[in-house]
């Protein structure tokens, strides 16, 4: 058994060899490292920012309907302009398809004295005579090649002899009775009319029988 002495010099031994493994070593110069904190930390938050203002709910409601309101009226008027648009091309195409159609109405009604004047001639009684025959020959054919280079260009005679008055394209001068013609049928015509096409150059000069009662 190990007595205090021997324990005393044990401890001695240890302090002496202790010493001299510290004396071997260099002093290491410890330098400070800083040590960093790996841990994940929440951020910071940012300030806010500074909001921006909005009107109220109300008034963003009425400016929308009024947009709304302005928008409908700006589709509408654009609509009506369109129409109005398509309407003036449509009158464009009619006027002009017309000044075609009907050139020569200003032209033909002028005509329509001469034709006049040489069917009066053709209408006066004369003597029989072989000159005058040839003459009268030569004005019925006038007339004839006159009327067909009329109807080339549309323009055709109104002649309503025996039939119904029609004041659309007859003009009546008077009514006379008749025993053997219907009422109110043409009994006489007293100057042609003349058609230009479908429109109306002149009406019919006539008289009509009297109607019934």
């Amino acid at each position: 058994m190990n007595t205090k002495k021997d324990w005393e010099n044990i401890g001695k031994k240890f302090e002496a060899t202790a010493e001299e493994n510290q004396s071997a070593k260099p002093e290491a110069q410890e330098t400070a490292v800083p040590v960093t904190n790996t841990t994940n930390t929440p951020e910071q938050p940012a300030k806010p920012e500074q909001l921006l203002e909005h009107p109220p709910y109300v008034e963003l409601e009425a400016k929308l309907t009024e947009a709304e309101a302005k928008a409908n009226d700006y589709f509408n008027k654009l609509l009506r302009s369109q129409a109005e648009l398509e309407n003036i091309l449509r009158r464009t195409e009619r006027d002009i398809a017309n000044a075609h159609k009907y050139s020569l109405e200003k032209f033909a009604f002028d005509l329509l004295p001469v034709i006049d004047n040489l069917e009066r001639c053709l209408g006066i009684k004369i003597p029989e005579s072989d000159h005058l025959k040839d003459f009268y020959a030569g004005i019925e054919l006038t007339l004839k090649m006159f009327l067909d280079s009329l109807q080339k260009y549309g323009i055709t005679v109104i002649n309503p002899l025996e039939q119904i008055f029609d004041p659309t394209f007859h003009t009546a001068i008077k009514t006379e009775d008749h025993p053997s013609a219907q009422p109110n049928t043409v009994i006489q015509v007293l100057q042609k009319g003349y058609l230009l096409k479908d429109r109306l150059l002149r009406p019919a000069l006539v008289i009509v029988a009297k109607g019934e009662g």
